[in-house]
């Protein structure tokens, strides 16, 4: 029995959530889902926006999965996600980018790593107004950080025998910040002979991604260039609605969709669960679940190939709870002819 922290999130967040746990629990691993309000919908509540007993679940129980939650857009509540994020050390975020068949795309056969350091840079949050009309936002680049998230990436890279890594930056202008970076990843570098290190400025790394993907394996990022760059590739295989997100620390790992709560069409039932269930492929195989994590990425690749059952973001005209039939019966026909 594996006892999982459950956050459904708002907007399409409970729909696709509700998508995924039921193709979950149809693969015969047994759950229990502990399931908790967070963002805006926590506040009217619990007047927290990330309750104690949300916090203390994580804890307790070091997995999660994460349906979108709305913020604010400058105003408002800090990010939920962000908060989570420190509070437990995730420190690394993990985005794998690969082509589900039948998708067309301008660039088959992708097959990117994007990992992005999670807890510091830009998005530490420390920014405050100077004097009226003068704002001041702090990045903050540690070696430690940087070091681990250098480590992370290599220590992957060998496990999963991945044979090129460049460290993305700005270090012609930023020659402190991005320059500690670099360092730390150099250094690290040195300890795996076998793996190719190299490094790109970012708004390059932009451009040659766009010309051809294909000559990156691994991108080592900093928080921001992270965010951006993860998005960008997300594009390479069809949107932000097909690939997954782990946010992973040494204590707590949290799988999230990384698309965002879409209010527009929140209870139509005609969402696409397909990122948040990529990231709970993530989540098996991080619990130790891999013959269940290979099943469910198997049907909901018969699925797409298909195209019978596809929802309408993708041209199809199933509702979320026929997409979630569908992966659940191809897993099922999958058992009986294996």
């Amino acid at each position: 029995m594996h006892t999982i922290t459950l956050i459904p999130g708002d907007g399409i967040g409970p729909e696709v959530t509700n998508a995924v746990v039921r193709i979950l629990e149809a693969t015969g691993v047994k759950f229990h889902w502990e399931s908790f309000a967070a963002g805006a919908e926590a506040y009217e509540k619990y007047k927290e926006y990330l309750p104690q007993e949300l916090l203390a679940s994580i804890e307790r129980n070091r997995v999660a999965l994460k349906g979108p939650i709305t913020t604010p857009i400058g105003t408002g509540f800090s990010s939920a996600n962000v908060a989570l994020r420190k509070k437990f050390e995730l420190f690394a975020n993990f985005r794998p980018i690969r082509n589900l068949p039948g998708v067309p795309t301008r660039y088959p056969g992708v097959d990117l790593i994007i990992v992005r350091e999670n807890t510091e840079g830009l998005y530490s949050g420390i920014e405050h107004e100077v004097v009226p009309g003068v704002v001041e936002s702090l990045k903050i680049i540690t070696e430690k950080a940087s070091t681990r998230i250098a480590r992370f990436a290599f220590e992957y890279s060998r496990r999963e025998k991945r044979k090129k890594i460049f460290a993305i930056h700005k270090a012609n202008i930023m020659k402190l910040s991005d320059g500690l970076f670099l360092r730390c990843a150099r250094n690290v570098s040195k300890e795996y002979p076998e793996i190719t290190y190299g490094e790109h400025i970012v708004y390059n790394t932009c451009m040659q991604l766009v010309m051809n993907p294909y000559q990156y394996d691994v991108l080592l990022l900093e928080n921001l260039y992270g965010d951006i760059i993860s998005d960008l590739c997300a594009a390479f295989v069809g949107g932000l609605g097909l690939v997954p997100g782990a946010n992973l620390g040494t204590e707590c790992a949290i799988f999230e969709a990384v698309h965002g709560s879409a209010p527009d069409i929140a209870g139509k039932n005609i969402a696409n669960p397909t990122a948040l269930l990529q990231s709970s492929v993530l989540m098996l195989r991080h619990i130790g679940e891999t013959n269940a994590a290979e099943r469910v990425q198997a049907a909901l690749e018969r699925v797409y190939q298909s195209k019978e059952k596809l929802t309408r973001d993708i041209g199809g005209t199933a509702s979320t709870t026929e997409f979630a039939d569908a992966v659940i019966a191809a897993m099922s026909v999958a058992t009986a002819t294996s």
